[in-house]
């Protein structure tokens, strides 16, 4: 049975799919960097104040306000991929695609391969360009020695999710 697809501006990210981006990015009640050389975040993986401005070390939050912030943040990566994407899309394709694109800035996400084949209605390969997502600063994630393995499990998780394999 096919999914159900409808317009992207018909769709928002569900409420498993804002509590999946939460558990990717983990909390933290201190800003933080990820990895280093990654920019600070803080929260459910915040990079920026309520004001716009930067997260800096020493900043702080609490867990409704990190998931209040967590929620506008969101809404805002689905407002620029309501741009780019043209193609119907089902839930989980959706909230599979928020959270990359979450994670790797939506400018990035709506000049990639992912959404170029996700409008001409290949999803099949737009959920497969998912695992190609796996490079952080130049480094191949896949590779043990680089220390960013989570970003591997976390695509291979939005891919599934993507597919109608994941939760």
């Amino acid at each position: 049975m096919s999914p159900v697809r409808l317009t992207i501006g018909a769709l928002a990210l569900s409420a498993g799919g804002l509590v999946a981006i939460a558990l990717h990015e983990g909390y933290t009640e201190r800003a933080v960097r990820p990895l280093p050389g990654d920019v600070p975040t803080v929260g459910f993986g915040s990079t920026r104040r309520t004001d716009g401005s930067a997260v800096q070390i020493g900043d702080q939050t609490t867990p409704p306000q990190a998931l209040a912030r967590k929620l506008r943040d969101v809404q805002q990566f689905e407002g620029r991929l309501r741009e780019c994407i043209t193609a119907p899309v089902a839930q989980h394709e959706y909230d599979a695609i928020v959270s990359w694109a979450y994670n790797v800035g939506p400018e990035a996400a709506c000049r990639s391969t992912l959404v170029r084949r996700l409008n001409a209605g290949d999803y099949s390969a737009a959920c497969a360009e998912l695992e190609r997502w796996v490079w952080f600063q130049g480094r191949d994630c896949r590779d043990p020695a680089h220390r960013c393995g989570g970003l591997v499990a976390r695509r291979a998780q939005e891919r599934a999710l993507c597919e109608g394999r994941g939760p």
